[in-house]
């Protein structure tokens, strides 16, 4: 059919016709909240890139746990800020560690909310590399068995999801081999499968404090420029026994994630990072656009691309507005 007889701004003309019709859906139920817990009581403190986030102290993360379950999310993910640090990252396992404790706490607290636990070590190490390093290198090999240890603290804690974000080859295998030998077969690995080395993460290294001390993790981090890469990686997480696979940063690589969805079957779960939720905000900031119609477009964008999951800064306000 050819104009005049096929007009396509039909189906545009009222807002119940572009609703009946409208082929992506945003929903709730596709979001995951990432929230910042540091040690401490009472604390609160602003990160001042990324505008109403916060580094919270167990009791008040407990709280904002409590409204984010309130506005229907059905999952949050968490990020720890030890007490101290040192070369092996150890406070990322510890059983006192502040991740640990959270996830205990919110376990005991707040019910029926999915808790996700990151599972890295640039927080943890004073280097901030996100492994075990050799020299100046960070060696492979001998951070899987560290990763791995990671995860099964977590899931003792009663996490309900681990993540592995360290980029490591192998990281999945060895925290699978890991967990179902301590008997949490059924805890489910969401993999950063297609993790880029992103100028997009800027804001998240100083909520996370975990700017690395020397060098960059080029290294490990996938090279931006590639997308055949990416479908490896994934295949091998998948091969290792991911139950979910992720891209991130989601809004500059739309492309990867939408080729995973075209190859895999699997959920594929997309990062929309500190960098894509901080330049909406200081452009709404500005004038320069409108920030709540920005964020709902980026949203819909990935999903429309192909995720089922997205992570995000936003996932508070977007809630409201879906609800």
């Amino acid at each position: 059919m050819n104009f005049p007889d096929y007009r396509p701004r039909r189906l545009r003309k009222t807002e119940n016709f572009r609703r009946m019709i409208r082929e992506t859906g945003l929903s709730v139920d596709d979001l995951v909240c990432p929230l910042f817990v540091t040690h401490g009581r009472g604390v609160k403190n602003p990160i001042s890139s990324m505008p109403g986030n916060f580094q919270m102290s167990i009791d008040n993360l407990v709280r904002e746990v409590k409204k984010i379950k309130d506005s229907g999310i059905p999952a949050i993910m968490l990020f720890g800020i030890p007490e101290a640090k040192d070369e092996e990252g150890s406070g990322a396992w510890a059983e006192d560690g502040v991740i640990q404790q959270a996830v205990r706490k919110i376990k005991d607290k707040v019910a029926d909310i999915l808790v996700i636990t990151d599972v890295c070590l640039c927080e943890y190490t004073n280097h901030g590399h996100c492994g075990v390093l050799d020299g100046s290198e960070v060696d492979n090999d001998a951070t899987l068995e560290v990763l791995a240890r990671t995860a099964l603290s977590h899931a003792l804690a009663g996490a309900d999801m681990v993540a592995p974000s360290a980029m490591m080859d192998g990281q999945v295998c060895a925290i699978r081999e890991m967990l179902d030998n301590a008997g949490y077969q059924d805890t489910p690995i969401m993999a950063y499968s297609a993790k880029y080395a992103s100028c997009f993460y800027g804001p998240f290294r100083e909520a996370a404090q975990g700017v690395p001390q020397f060098g960059d993790r080029r290294s490990y981090q996938m090279d931006p420029p590639n997308s055949r890469e990416a479908i490896r990686e994934i295949a091998l997480d998948i091969e290792e026994g991911a139950d979910i696979i992720m891209v991130k940063p989601a809004l500059p690589y739309l492309d990867i994630i939408r080729r995973a969805r075209d190859e895999f079957d699997l959920p594929i779960a997309a990062y929309n990072v500190s960098g894509e939720f901080s330049m909406i905000k200081a452009a709404d900031k500005l004038g320069w656009l409108d920030g709540e119609k920005a964020m709902m477009e980026s949203l819909v964008s990935i999903k429309r691309a192909g995720a089922d999951i997205i992570i995000t800064y936003f996932a508070r306000e977007a809630a409201e507005l879906l609800r």
